[in-house]
């Protein structure tokens, strides 16, 4: 069964404060698309990888032809809409049609590990849906309109990350229906929960980051900066 990558990258974060798309900007020196990209495709389970970007950013990815060069299954961008949903659906439309499994991953998570993908993609090809997730530490607390309306147990709350992974006709049947619906959810999981599809959960990693603000680019540059004196015994 063929696994295709879809990195979505067409969000502007702003929180960043940066003045070009989160997907474009730099961390250590590489633009975020672009780790998230190599991440992906180097699970092999995945055989294509497709960025989702801006309409205003083909010229940012052309111009960086020579870093993209060497990414194995490297497809031409499609192009997303104002709303995730609807970069998924462009996605999903400009994918092969002999792909049968879609992985859903954020360019703002550039620090997917290897094995970590392989383990979701593994368990969507058992279940049909599956995603990465971390148990929460703190205790959480349901609010409106400033008071507590629930503490749910925190042993069933797990932070979802990316990618999560679904067979290719039950995330297009789920985002048919949140269309039909004008229902926005806040990731792939929540759309194929309300078709009545299982998503199983499998561990995800702490090292995971998403890039939101300027605090997660300093964490995920310090990550890197950690990761490579553990491979040069403290010489950079």
């Amino acid at each position: 069964m063929r696994v295709a990558a879809l990195v979505l990258g067409a969000g502007r974060g702003e929180r960043l404060g940066e003045p070009v798309p989160k997907a474009f900007v730099l961390l250590c020196g590489k633009p975020l698309l672009v780790r998230a990209l190599v991440a992906m495709a180097a699970a092999p389970e995945i055989g294509v990888v497709m960025p989702v970007i801006g309409p205003s950013d083909l010229s940012r990815l052309k111009a960086l032809e020579s870093e993209l060069a060497s990414i194995p299954g490297l497809h031409p961008p499609a192009i997303g809409g104002a709303e995730r949903q609807d970069s998924m659906t462009a996605g999903l439309t400009a994918l092969p049609p002999d792909v049968s499994f879609v992985a859903v991953h954020d360019a703002a998570r550039p620090l997917v590990a290897t094995e970590a993908i392989s383990r979701v993609v593994v368990a969507a090809c058992h279940s049909g849906a599956a995603i990465l997730a971390i148990p929460v530490r703190d205790t959480i607390k349901r609010v409106r309109e400033g008071l507590i309306v629930e503490t749910p147990s925190r042993s069933e709350c797990y932070a979802a990350q990316t990618p999560q992974v679904f067979r290719v006709e039950v995330l297009r049947e789920a985002l048919e229906k949140a269309a039909a619906e004008g229902f926005i959810g806040t990731d792939e999981a929540e759309i194929v929960e309300r078709i009545g599809v299982p998503v199983t959960v499998v561990p995800g990693d702490p090292s995971n980051i998403k890039i939101t603000d300027r605090a997660d680019l300093i964490a995920a540059e310090r990550w890197l900066r950690d990761q490579r004196e553990g491979e040069t015994g403290g010489a950079i």
